[in-house]
């Protein structure tokens, strides 16, 4: 597994005012979808292309296209999906899919609760959205659903990650090349309630709001 984390003053300028607990919702969205940008064009590298023939006003020339089949991208709901118009507006022609996934409390195991994901995946770039990487459980559960389906390579984006969970990932994933994470941010640790510290509280809570549970 490889670990990237990006390098870059404007991403460690939009961390830093995420961090802030007193950025609004609407400014902590938007800055999220600038700084999921940023990462997806170093997520992008190594996306699969092909040559084909451009026509341009005075010519005819070589240019460069995605391969197929394209890449798929998969918010993990709820919170991956403020990233997803940040990754799309790079990558346009990319298809979505979603996957919602849950710890039962009591069992500790992850749930799958939604799937909209091709059962077929054979070949294909996958680009997993989701904002913190705290135990790595969510994340380990949906690369193993993703690699289950025939996918070539997972690449994973996150704003911020503690050590444990990208250790996690290293015991499940090792060396496996196929899996990459890209990180805006490493943080400390985590705290014994398994927030990440320093963080930046719920991504979820601070995108959308607290919504209360139904009964």
């Amino acid at each position: 597994m490889r670990v990237q984390v990006v390098d870059h003053p404007l991403v460690a300028h939009k961390v830093s005012v995420l961090r802030d607990k007193n950025t609004a919702s609407p400014t902590f969205r938007q800055l999220t979808e600038e700084l999921v940008t940023l990462l997806a064009y170093e997520a992008t590298r190594e996306v699969k292309t092909e040559e084909v023939e451009v026509v341009t006003p005075v010519a005819t020339t070589t240019g460069i296209a995605f391969a197929k089949p394209t890449p798929l991208v998969v918010p993990i709901l709820r919170a991956g999906l403020g990233m997803l118009e940040g990754m799309t507006r790079l990558v346009p022609t990319a298809e979505v899919g979603f996957l919602g996934m849950a710890r039962n409390d009591e069992t500790l195991d992850i749930i799958t609760y939604a799937d909209r994901v091709p059962n077929d995946l054979q070949g294909r770039q996958v680009f997993v959205l989701d904002p913190m990487l705290a135990t790595g459980g969510t994340l380990a559960e949906a690369i193993k659903f993703i690699f289950e389906r025939g996918a070539a390579s997972v690449t994973c984006i996150c704003l911020i990650a503690a050590p444990e969970g990208i250790e996690r990932l290293r015991e499940i994933h090792g060396e496996d090349e196929r899996v990459h994470l890209v990180l805006a941010a490493l943080d400390e640790r985590l705290d014994e309630k398994a927030y990440i510290i320093p963080g930046l509280g719920d991504a979820g809570d601070r995108l959308y709001g607290v919504t209360p549970p139904m009964h």
